[in-house]
C-alpha cells in the first residue's frame, strides 16, 4: 500500500502527519508525510508506479489545505482509473465532494467550527463516514491532527487497508 499524509498550509500546525507517519512505520506501513503543495507531483507518481504495478492499495489522508488537497488527488487518480482505498480528511474547509473512484471516505469536522460534512459525488457508491468532534472541547482546527482519539481512528482504518490481502 502507498500512504500519504499531507500537512496543511506551511506544515507548521500539521505535525500529527508527521508523527502518524512514524507510529504507520513502526507498524510496516509504507506512510509519508509530506507538504499539500507536493500533492500534483505524488499524483504523478502514483500513475507511474501503478502502471509499473509498484504499489496495490493506496491512502490518501489530509489535515486543512492538506484534506482539500487529498480529494483533488482522488479525483485526479480517478481520470486515470485508479481507486482511491480509503481517503481521511482532517478539518478541511469548503471542500469538494468525494469522487467515485474512493472506496471509504472518513471526515472529521467541528461544528460548529472548521470543516463540515462531506458528501459523495453523483456516482460516488463508496462509504463515508463524517464524524462531528464539535463537542470535544480538547479538539480545534490546529489541533485535529493530534487529536489522540483521531489519531486511533486513522492508524485502524489505515492498516487495516495496508494489510488487506
Amino acid at each position: 500500500a502507498r500512504v500519504l499524509l499531507l500537512r496543511g498550509w506551511f506544515g507548521v500546525f500539521s505535525t500529527g502527519m508527521d508523527s502518524l507517519a512514524g507510529q504507520l512505520k513502526a507498524r510496516g506501513v509504507n506512510a509519508q508525510a509530506i507538504g499539500h503543495l507536493a500533492w500534483r507531483a505524488q499524483v504523478d507518481r502514483i500513475v507511474k508506479d501503478k502502471a509499473a504495478g509498484k504499489i496495490g492499495r493506496i491512502v490518501l489522508a489530509g489535515h486543512s489545505q492538506g484534506a482539500n488537497n487529498v480529494i483533488e488527488m482522488a479525483r485526479m487518480l480517478g481520470a486515470y482509473n485508479i481507486q482511491v482505498d480509503l481517503l481521511i480528511t482532517l478539518a478541511p474547509f469548503m471542500q469538494d465532494p468525494i469522487p467515485s473512484n474512493v472506496l471509504r471516505a472518513v471526515n472529521y469536522y467541528q461544528a460548529p467550527g472548521w470543516g463540515a460534512p462531506l458528501s459523495g459525488d453523483a456516482g460516488f457508491h463508496g462509504s463515508l463516514s463524517n464524524v462531528d468532534l464539535g463537542s470535544d472541547i480538547t479538539v480545534t482546527h490546529i489541533t485535529i491532527d493530534k487529536s489522540t482519539r483521531v489519531q486511533n481512528d486513522m492508524l485502524n482504518e489505515i492498516t487495516a487497508v495496508a494489510r488487506r490481502r
